[in-house]
């Protein structure tokens, strides 16, 4: 996989994609979540369309959150590239709009 160097106006890490159409994301299944139903923090894995891996995401919230508030969780996940460095960064805020559920609190 070979990543173009020095494309203009183009953040760190984010070359590769100048080159692709296409991104295939797959998260990993976490055995401890598929037996218990316990969410832990998900992983995807990011592979172009031949299916080399060119990312790795990584949520980043705590237990309580994941558990309690479910998919209106507030987290942030950290997309690294193959050398482990991080390339993009996305944060997402509590999405509840009621006190009516146990999340709000």
């Amino acid at each position: 996989m070979n990543i173009p160097q020095g494309v203009p106006n183009c953040p760190p890490g984010l070359e590769y994609l100048t080159m692709i159409d296409q991104l295939l994301v797959k998260q990993k299944v976490e055995l401890l979540e598929a037996f218990t139903g316990f969410e832990t923090c998900n992983k995807f894995t990011i592979k172009n369309s031949a299916g080399q891996k060119v990312y790795h995401a990584v949520e980043d919230s705590d237990c309580l959150t994941r558990n309690c508030c479910g998919p209106v969780r507030p987290f942030d996940m950290k997309i690294l590239d193959n050398y482990k460095q991080e390339v993009i960064h996305l944060n997402r805020p509590l999405m509840c709009d009621s006190c009516c559920f146990p999340c709000c609190l």
